[in-house]
């Protein structure tokens, strides 16, 4: 079905532009579950229909007119309560499709819409990477650490809760977003990620502009620009040997001037801490060192506000270098069972450091395992060789 240019085409407007043609399409009636299978069938209607009547000059209009024409054929049959199916004429294109870019972006407000109270606490952030972001369920059970399956169910019983309760689509008042904020917060942090990091600082930065007094919007802003600042195209380095150099300074820059934004306000919150112990890896351009103390304390403190799994595992790799390999790994231990890649890649850096190389092996083999992005993978696969040399070299395992 259609010829790789048009696939091509479709696969960069459903990227660039699927939460926002959601969003306004599920306005009007809060009917999410329905606006995904418009934006589906038309999606489907372009990889039919584009490679014979050519690639629309604006695709992205196209694909929104085709999904709102779906819709209007759904909701008049439901209204005769016929059961006519829709043809693929049904959804002709005008001869002028709209300007995506002259209609208010409203993913901010779906996102709200996903974090309502009503909606249960453990699906809400999922709930916005899928339905705003375009993540698919898999990927988001991964970073969850779910099965697919779990995740999924969760997903349509939200959207489905969504539209029982009519909920607007609207930025809430001051009033109701110390409950709505936090999950938004962490939508868009899970966004950058799960390598969707310009989509994520857009998002955040327009949180800023609407409110710019809120700490915890700032320190987000904060976070994602200095983490950013560190990204590179090529092969996967560790922090610790990049070419600090290379590293975008204005991005740091503008990270540090949103975390002093942010301090004057007098709330500290995770992002914040988040975005400090950023900085201090930020601030190696200047000084040419890391100051560990320093992330030690941070790492404590962001472990009282937001005892995570990822923090636990991040205080120990900073305590493993501070006091030695089994030092971390004892805090490791601590975890119990888990199949978080960090926490693996984390134990396989601490053992190697402590010699334990046939150890070092499984651990490094069971990151890989659950290692996504291939650059890190790559990195975790030439680790493991190195230790798995110095198996065979020993001549016995230790």
């Amino acid at each position: 079905m259609g010829s790789p240019a048009v696939a091509d085409t479709a696969e960069r407007v459903a990227r660039a532009s699927y939460g926002r043609l959601l969003a306004v399409l599920a306005a009007p009636t809060g009917d999410i579950h329905a606006a995904e299978d418009a934006l589906s069938d038309a999606f489907v209607q372009a990889l039919r229909t584009w490679p014979t009547s050519g690639t629309p000059r604006n695709p992205e209009g196209w694909i929104l007119t085709v999904a709102r024409n779906r819709l209007r054929d759904l909701y008049r049959s439901a209204t005769f309560r016929t059961n006519t199916a829709l043809t693929d004429d049904a959804g002709a294109t005008p001869a002028s499709e709209p300007d995506l870019d002259a209609i208010p972006d409203r993913r901010l407000e779906l996102l709200f819409v996903c974090a309502h109270p009503a909606i249960d606490a453990r699906v809400r952030t999922a709930l916005m990477l899928h339905t705003v972001l375009g993540f698919d369920a898999e990927q988001i059970a991964r970073a969850f650490a779910l099965p697919t399956a779990t995740l999924a169910q969760r997903l349509v019983r939200a959207k489905r809760r969504i539209k029982v309760l009519g909920v607007r689509f609207e930025v809430p008042d001051r009033s109701q977003l110390a409950d709505r904020l936090p999950p938004v917060l962490e939508a868009i942090y899970g966004a950058y990620s799960i390598h969707w990091e310009s989509e994520a600082l857009f998002l955040a930065r327009i949180l800023v502009d609407l409110l710019d007094g809120e700490a915890e919007v700032l320190g987000l802003a904060a976070l994602l620009n200095l983490s950013a600042s560190r990204r590179s195209t090529g092969p996967f380095v560790p922090l610790d040997e990049q070419d600090t150099s290379a590293w975008n300074h204005q991005l740091i820059a503008e990270g540090e001037n949103m975390l002093r934004r942010a301090h004057a306000l007098g709330r500290i919150g995770r992002f914040q801490l988040e975005a400090a112990i950023q900085s201090v890896h930020c601030d190696r351009a200047r000084t040419g060192v890391t100051d560990d103390a320093a992330l030690r304390r941070l790492h404590l403190a962001l472990l009282e506000i937001a005892p995570t799994l990822g923090a636990r595992v991040s205080l120990a790799a900073i305590t493993g270098r501070l006091d030695g390999p089994a030092a971390g790994l004892a805090m490791l231990d601590e975890l119990g069972e888990t199949r978080f890649q960090p926490a693996w890649a984390t134990r396989a850096h601490l053992l190697a450091r402590a010699g334990r190389s046939p150890a070092a092996s499984a651990a490094f083999a069971e990151a890989i395992a659950l290692t996504a992005d291939r650059g890190i993978r790559d990195y975790l696969l030439s680790r493991k060789e190195i230790v798995d040399y110095q198996t065979d070299d020993a001549g016995t395992p230790k």
